[in-house]
């Protein structure tokens, strides 16, 4: 069978004050009212049955998962008890799955991602779950065909394409992985043609990713056996509060992907986005005539521009007079303004509040 699993743990710093520890960037209403975490349900809703997909999130996210996703079973949504890094979440899920379906063919994406139009996706994981389906042993991966030479983004090498039957995309060989590049190995990666941006999602049988952490990362292989053998039981809550903090704390790039030969991948040709900062929204909201970036509702600007202004409250004025080139971030008890070209520099003011004991307001 066939399942979904939505990675949606992640807590979005470089959003504050609208994302918070308590409330994370997937769950922000900053697409045109509705949430990242929505959107990307949407996208795997015509390819899944609700039954079937997964969602793994931080504890302290759970009910507002819940609450954004009202049309999946509340059971769906798998809170865990520690922050474990993507490695977590996908031994956490093959192995919740393989002990319902040991043949299970899972795709896992990640819920902070603008991706357009969907149908270039969908169409990716359908070719996906196909090819797995047919090589059980494989793993595919997705690059994004890169638009400029970002050094903000991991890349995957690409080899030679071929032909799947059933399948509309090509399947590459991955060749290797690479960490984010400065400038210069950048253009090179793009004048080459052979690398893309590496875009964090997968396909691969719940039995064949356990079996590369098994051999890659042992170190899981004990905790992920206790909870999927208490899963069903009565002991489910108490062993995923004891083991999963044992799971070592890694992404499953560098965990897996970057050690195993059995990696494929498809190209994804779309509009494609990690919605990480708020210079980012300039990418998926339309500025007005000033190329002010505005999510909010009354809002009153002279002489502003190229500015970003941001809000969920929509019965909250914001007016501004004079600005250039700065960050207007309000919420209920918190407001940012910052120059951005100092956006980056939001996790630095973030401890600085920590250290000066306003953790509240984090």
């Amino acid at each position: 069978m066939r399942y979904a699993v939505i990675m949606a743990g992640g807590t979005g710093k470089r959003l504050w004050p609208l994302s918070r520890q308590k409330r994370p960037k997937q769950v922000l209403k900053l697409l045109d009212g509705h949430t990242l975490l929505r959107r990307c349900f949407e996208r795997l809703a015509p390819l899944f049955d609700t039954r079937n997909i997964l969602v793994l999130t931080n504890a302290a996210y759970a009910d507002l998962v819940r609450e954004n996703l009202p049309d999946l079973p509340a059971e769906n949504v798998i809170a865990e008890p520690a922050v474990r890094d993507t490695t977590g979440a996908v031994g956490l899920a093959a192995a919740v799955v393989a002990g319902y379906d040991p043949q299970a063919t899972l795709a896992v994406v990640t819920a902070d991602q603008v991706i357009q139009p969907h149908e270039v996706l969908q169409q990716a994981v359908k070719d996906a779950l196909t090819f797995v389906d047919v090589n059980p042993d494989s793993m595919i991966t997705f690059g994004v065909k890169p638009t400029f030479p970002s050094t903000l983004l991991g890349y995957i090498k690409c080899g030679d394409a071929r032909k799947c039957p059933g399948c509309r995309n090509e399947i590459y060989t991955v060749d290797a992985f690479a960490e984010k590049p400065d400038q210069k190995t950048a253009r090179k990666y793009l004048d080459e043609g052979t690398y893309f941006w590496n875009a964090g999602m997968f396909v691969w049988k719940a039995k064949t990713i356990l079996a590369a952490l098994d051999k890659f990362l042992p170190q899981a292989t004990e905790p992920l056996s206790k909870i999927q053998a208490a899963w069903n039981g009565p002991d489910r809550c108490s062993t995923l509060e004891e083991w999963f903090p044992k799971l070592p704390a890694i992404s499953i790039d560098y965990a897996v992907m970057e050690k195993a030969r059995n990696v494929n991948a498809i190209r994804l040709e779309c509009r494609w986005l990690d919605l990480g900062s708020f210079a980012a929204l300039a990418d998926v909201v339309k500025s007005d005539s000033a190329n002010n970036v505005v999510v909010a509702g009354p809002c009153e600007l002279i002489d502003c521009k190229d500015n970003i202004i941001v809000t969920e409250e929509k019965g909250h004025l914001i007016a501004a007079l004079g600005l250039k080139d700065v960050v207007v971030a309000h919420s209920p008890d918190a407001t940012l303004v910052c120059h951005i070209d100092h956006a980056h520099r939001i996790k630095e003011l973030l401890e600085a509040i920590k250290n000066h004991g306003c953790e509240e307001f984090l």
